[in-house]
């Protein structure tokens, strides 16, 4: 009988093989050569075998097993149901818009921060440059086929994709392919495919978009899955993929309403303290405005994010008892744009040859808030994203499947819940740090009514804009990426705030059974100490090792 780890191995296989860059930025040797397969063919070919993998992990008697099997299963379970449900949705037939989340930008930024300075991974990288067209190929023919079927992209997405390869085509000697550091004996021979073979593919691929695909591009009253042949079934289906749990559209809408009620009392609260304005509206107004509030340049944006984590970084052994060892470096956005976040991060490779980096998007600085720098960076490094990628990537005894961090609720539901974990670390410099949080925090409350009311009620783009524009204190270039991003990744903001919820009533829960015997550090080493899970089974794990002790 196939055993728990075994399925998580498999799993896992089919996940890189469907996602070769990732395998390589994670450091696991075999795919370095290889580019994803975004055909319609191996899309259901890799949904056949991930079904089969669900299939056999339901069948698992897990009534007797060990712990740790019990979580392997619940985690093969439930990632190759969203594995399902991700392939099911067709995404690159319509998903068409020049930021990472579109297969070819996406392409073109990550492949750029795959290692290629040994010989053998130099080669490597040539080869995937060299296969370049057949991936473009394949993603005009996805974009074709969903032609057929009323499933195409949305026209202000598209037009910023034809732009994103405007640019791109147009700047050479700042091509994000030419990053890689390449031993010398291959520098010429990158340089020969970049501009006989990529340039081209890329250029025919502009033009299927231009001619082909935009006179069939959907409006911008029209953005959500609501608008294609069975979106609203789609749109559930990736709703619980990303959240882990059972709540409904209709539900997350109205607690992203809820949510901004009471943060924006709360913004006024702070608002009278740090000024004497306690009008949220003024308030947000003059976050959203006051020219002093943004940054001056690309190197302050970089400065503001270092200085954060060094405090983070002293301060974390009083609050986890296990530690990230890996480094993480502060580093621009290659080629930045301004349709790209405000900052993100890569983990670093599990083989220790590349760092974690944060990525700041330094692209028009001016109009980048110094209030969100910390609380960003808190979020992607350290009590974030770093620490708890850090931490998984040493869990030796577990299958690699549970140390990656692949579930979107359980990942980037601790990131948000460590934005308001900082200000319990006294990591904030000021008061106005603080009112950055907090801005932070309504972003990821609209987000649930953003994210639901486009692809549950149909909203225009405009309504999308509308609603983050008041509700937040983004500016209107950075509204404009949120609301796009919604577009192109539907579901995927609701994890936020969704598993910060649950992660803080999980805490809560432990800190009543467990009354002055509750331990702050315990509690986020059960949390973090067991790789990424569904939602329901980390609660079910922190009840386990937590328990009520007799007073």
């Amino acid at each position: 009988m196939t055993t728990p780890d075994e399925l998580a191995r498999e799993l896992l296989d089919l996940q890189l093989d469907a996602d070769p860059i990732g395998a390589t930025l994670l450091g696991v040797e075999g795919r370095d050569h290889l580019l994803p397969d975004i055909s319609a063919v191996a899309e259901q070919h890799q949904r056949g075998l991930a079904e089969k993998i669900r299939v056999r992990a339901m069948a698992v008697d897990t009534n007797h097993a060990e712990l740790e099997d019990r979580l392997t299963i619940a985690v093969v379970v439930q990632q190759a149901q969203a594995m399902v449900d991700k392939i099911d949705a067709r995404s690159p037939e319509y998903t068409v818009t020049g930021n990472l989340f579109a297969p070819v930008a996406g392409l073109l930024f990550h492949l750029g921060q795959v290692p290629a300075g040994e010989q053998e991974q130099g080669e490597a990288f040539l080869h995937r440059l060299s296969a370049i067209p057949e991936f473009t190929a394949a993603a005009a023919q996805r974009h074709r086929e969903g032609l057929r079927f009323g499933r195409v992209p949305v026209r202000p997405l598209l037009e910023d994709a034809i732009s994103h390869l405007d640019d791109h085509l147009a700047k050479p000697d700042a091509d994000p392919l030419r990053a890689p550091q390449l031993p010398d004996a291959l520098q010429r021979e990158r340089d020969r495919i970049l501009e006989q073979v990529v340039r081209p593919a890329l250029a025919d691929y502009r033009e299927v978009l231009a001619h082909e695909i935009s006179p069939h591009a959907r409006d911008e009253q029209r953005p959500g899955l609501r608008w294609l042949p069975d979106g609203a079934e789609i749109y559930h289906r990736l709703v619980h993929a990303h959240t882990t749990t059972d709540r409904s559209p209709r539900e997350l809408h109205r607690l992203g309403l809820d949510r901004i009620a009471e943060l924006r009392a709360r913004a006024g609260e702070l608002g009278g303290e740090l000024w004497g304005e306690r009008d949220p509206d003024r308030v947000l107004h003059r976050l959203r405005t006051d020219p002093e509030l943004f940054f001056d340049d690309a190197e302050e944006m970089l400065t503001s994010a270092r200085e954060a984590l060094a405090r983070a970084d002293a301060a974390a052994p009083d609050w986890f008892g296990e530690l990230a060892q890996q480094p993480c470096e502060v580093r621009a956005v290659p080629s930045p744009s301004e349709s790209t976040p405000i900052g993100f991060y890569l983990p670093p490779a599990m083989d220790g040859s590349r760092p974690g980096v944060y990525f700041a998007n330094t692209a028009s600085p001016e109009k980048r808030p110094r209030f969100a720098s910390e609380v960003i960076a808190f979020h992607e490094v350290t009590p974030g994203h770093h620490l708890q990628l850090g931490i998984a990537q040493r869990l030796t005894g577990l299958p690699m499947l549970r140390r990656l961090g692949m579930i979107t609720a359980y990942s980037e539901g601790w990131g948000l819940y460590t934005e308001k974990l900082a200000d319990e670390m006294g990591l904030y410099s000021d008061d106005l740090a603080r009112l950055g949080a907090l801005a932070q925090d309504l972003l990821r409350a609209t987000r649930l009514v953003v994210d639901t009311g486009l692809h549950q009620f149909g909203w225009s783009r405009q309504q999308a804009l509308e609603q983050l524009r008041s509700s937040t204190v983004l500016s209107d270039l950075e509204a404009t990426s949120e609301v796009d991003r919604y577009i192109a990744f539907p579901g995927q903001a609701l994890s936020y705030l969704v598993g910060r919820l649950e992660i803080e009533r999980f805490r809560e829960e432990a800190r009543q059974r467990l009354g002055p015997a509750f331990d702050i550090r315990r509690f986020h080493d059960v949390v973090l100490g067991h790789g990424a899970l569904p939602l329901s089974t980390l609660e079910f794990l922190v009840r386990d090792q937590l328990p009520a002790t007799s007073r």
